[in-house]
């Protein structure tokens, strides 16, 4: 078998200077370097020809953008500069053999090649075709040992590079081609947003308390939270929700998956099972609009919100489970398609040489969640769902209006709260026209977060867009412009000017339909976060990496295809209402609350922040009841929790502002020791003198009013687990369990009208 070429010859060019003419491969020593483009005494690795901005040999800026294509009638290969201008040829020796004509024979036997699959044959042999310039993988298909050896390993390898080739959008090639060029900016230290200015980008703010202006129009120019909420249910009907759920619980301290976490131990409900009933109650409320509309019987049965759940190879078959477990959480059979994602090749160096777990296996790991839109794209869904926008033009009576899906709602796994926001946030979309719409919060100035920031090109403003940026790369942005202070706060707010990004997007339908019918199919512009052996050589990592991609840099695709037609904003909430993540172990978020952290991001914060959300909403709507302030949290297994009230309002009780004032009457008090739980579309309570626990649930098409009902129980107390106490992950994630003492449990499901009064005596009426 032939062994690589050095023959490649390769101009490289720095600021228009030439400053090298480098000969070989890192595969075979030494490598040639020169001074690096961004100085500090560090070299700069020739592989290949290199376009800089900036004058001079040493004081360059970025990469210039360029790539290696064949020179017509030759052997050479031409690498080419719109930008610089520049172009440079590469041509082989002719003392040697020519790389770039090789052919799989050249390293694979006969009799090996006679052993593989056909789709195992024709993925193989594009990898050497794409290599023979490169040959950076001559690892993986290099010095097969004779057929009748390790047979299984070799067939094994094809099906797995055939895999790799047909989930990739333009197969391996395109990804490594992707690569090599990522991973060499990355390498150079190059500034992706040099070219831009920042800005803070349209959007609305809205809180939850604001009754600074009556209900009506939105010309006033502002919303209230109120008015966008009712915007919102008028649309909420017509969208299809889409659900990241990717990953396992590992980080948490979970093996299982995150969907199926117990976001508290009032309900014992898991993450996927209130997201389903959250939507279930949205399509009730679009239903019961309808219905108050005219709408035949046919329509209001055919507003049925579809769900996408994407998963991958580690939750995919767990996420089924769960689904079937619970029969889908009240979904109708064909409402919920789930889409798997598929990781990706894992790289070695900044040739983008494939990482090999063993001789015979391709190292892999996840792409990330902006896989979604691709997935979406390619399993057709896209598709079904503009062709019912298309056929539902004609609306005689409301007929077909279930089947319209204007708006695509993304959510992550293990934030609850941001539920909440679904309504309002469709409603300033609808009401602002926007294409794509970030949840998001306020942020602090130097905080560790993303946020959503117009960038003005410099000199294109076909290019600007409005978009995440994060934190590690704002500072440095905002550093170069203006009064070039950096990220700092606004001395009005207290907080950074540009809005946190919570990872939770809307989307209007035709522009997201057309946007990913573009040549990228949905593929959003991935980028790579290698860590260096060396940071002054900057070629080697410490562990493997890869192309990475993240849902909400969908924009960048959407200024492509649309270009400055593109209206992107976002809605920003108090945090309190719509952000407490579960993502930290509990050892990790105790440490974080030891170095002055306020929000620890395990379990056991989400659960209080959800209770405090309800302290919050029953005291807006009039009970007297006490919201837990900072200084009030009590440390449980070292994380800062709520003493109480702990109160859950299920999806099925209300999920508006407007339900809850209209089913929670006067005279409620609920005391600082007690938990409560209620839920019920048709379930109203006033005068309510609770201290203890209670919980109530009642059916559809049950009318239940509870009047002067009093409670006086032991109720629920939190008990730390002990030090070395064995007890199930799902426990020592949170550091706690919750001891059921006493409680009064009324549950009704017979449909038709009742009453319960202060004794808890249930009478139908």
């Amino acid at each position: 078998m032939r062994t690589p070429s050095s023959s490649l010859v390769v101009l490289v060019v720095f600021g228009g200077d030439i400053v090298a003419l480098a000969r070989g491969f890192s595969l075979l020593p030494p490598r040639q370097t020169v001074a690096h483009p961004r100085g500090g005494g560090r070299r700069a690795v020739l592989d290949f020809a290199i376009i800089a901005r900036g004058g001079g040999g040493g004081g360059g800026g970025g990469v210039g953008g360029g790539r290696l294509v064949p020179t017509p009638g030759s052997s050479s290969m031409t690498m080419s500069s719109v930008e610089e201008g520049v172009t440079m040829t590469t041509s082989s020796s002719s003392s040697s053999s020519s790389s770039s004509s090789s052919s799989p024979s050249d390293f694979i036997s006969a009799s090996n090649w006679d052993l593989l699959s056909d789709r195992g044959r024709a993925a193989l042999s594009r990898l050497i075709g794409h290599d023979a310039t490169y040959q950076s993988q001559v690892h993986v298909y290099g010095n097969w040992p004779e057929r009748g050896t390790e047979d299984e390993g070799k067939m094994s390898l094809a099906e797995q590079i055939a895999d790799l080739d047909e989930s990739y959008p333009g197969g391996l090639p395109a990804y490594l081609t992707k690569a090599k060029r990522l991973l060499l900016e990355s390498s150079l230290g190059s500034n992706p947003f040099e070219d831009y200015e920042a800005y803070v980008p349209d959007g609305e703010s809205l809180s939850y308390y604001d009754t600074s202006i009556d209900d009506g129009d939105y010309d006033a120019g502002r919303m209230t939270f109120a008015m966008a909420e009712e915007i919102g249910l008028r649309g909420i009907g017509n969208t299809a929700f889409v659900l990241v759920a990717g990953g396992l619980g590992e980080r948490l301290g979970y093996s299982g998956i995150k969907l199926g976490l117990e976001t508290n131990l009032l309900t014992n409900k898991c993450y996927l099972e209130v997201y389903c009933k959250y939507i279930l109650a949205m399509q009730r409320m679009a239903r019961e609009r309808l219905r108050a509309d005219g709408g035949s019987d046919e329509a209001i049965m055919a507003v049925k919100i579809p769900l996408a759940i994407m998963t991958s190879d580690d939750t995919d078959p767990l996420t089924r489970k769960l689904l079937r477990d619970n029969d889908n959480f009240g979904f109708e059979d064909g409402q919920i398609t789930i889409v798997k994602q598929d990781k990706v090749a894992a790289l070695i160096n900044v040739d983008a040489s494939l990482s090999m777990k063993d001789r015979w296996k391709i190292e892999t790991k996840p792409h990330g969640h902006g896989d979604v839109h691709h997935l979406l794209y390619k399993s057709g869904l896209i598709e079904k769902w503009s062709r019912e926008n298309d056929d539902d033009d004609d609306d005689d009576d409301g007929g077909k209006e279930g089947h319209k899906v204007n708006h695509v709602i993304f959510l992550q796994d293990t934030n609850a709260l941001v539920i909440n926001s679904i309504l309002p946030t469709l409603g300033v979309s609808i009401a602002k026209g926007f294409h794509m719409n970030s949840i998001c919060i306020p942020r602090l100035a130097g905080e560790a977060a993303g946020a959503i920031a117009r960038l003005e090109h410099k000199t294109d403003p076909e290019k600007s867009l409005v978009i995440n940026v994060e934190y590690n790369q704002l500072d440095p942005l905002l550093s170069s412009q203006g009064d070039r202070k950096g990220d700092v706060p606004d001395p009005k707010t207290g907080y950074s000017p540009f809005p946190g990004n919570a990872n939770n997007i809307v989307i209007e339908m035709d522009a997201y339909a057309k946007t990913l019918g573009g040549e990228d199919q949905g593929v959003v512009v991935e980028f790579v976060n290698p860590k260096y052996k060396d940071d002054r050589a900057r070629t080697e990592f410490k562990k493997p990496t890869r192309l990475e991609c993240m849902m909400q840099d969908i924009p960048k695709l959407f200024q492509k295809e649309m270009g400055s037609e593109a209206r992107i904003g976002f809605t920003m909430f108090d945090r309190w209402f719509t952000f407490s993540p579960a993502k930290n172990s509990l050892a990790a978020g105790v440490e974080d609350v030891k170095k002055g952290g306020k929000a620890p991001g395990t379990m056991s914060s989400a659960e209080s922040d959800k209770y405090i959300q309800n302290q919050r909403k029953l005291k807006y709507a009039g009970v007297d009841i006490h919201i837990t302030t900072e200084d009030e949290l009590v440390s449980v297994a070292g994380i800062p929790v709520t003493p109480g009230p702990r109160v859950i309002l299920c999806p099925g009780f209300a999920i508006t502002q407007r339900e809850i004032m209209d089913k929670i009457d006067e005279g409620n008090r609920i005391s600082k020791r007690s938990s409560l739980v209620l839920e019920g579309e048709g379930l109203r309570v006033k005068n309510l003198d609770l201290d203890g626990a209670l919980v109530i649930r009642t059916g559809h098409d049950c009318d239940v009013t509870v009047d002067g009902l009093v409670v006086r129980n032991k109720g629920y107390e939190i008990v730390e687990v002990g030090e070395g106490e064995d007890v199930p992950e799902e426990v020592a994630i949170r550091g706690y369990t919750m001891k059921k003492h006493e409680v009064m449990e009324i549950i009704i499901n017979e449909p038709g009208k009742y009453h319960i009064g202060p004794d808890g005596e249930i009478k139908r009426v």
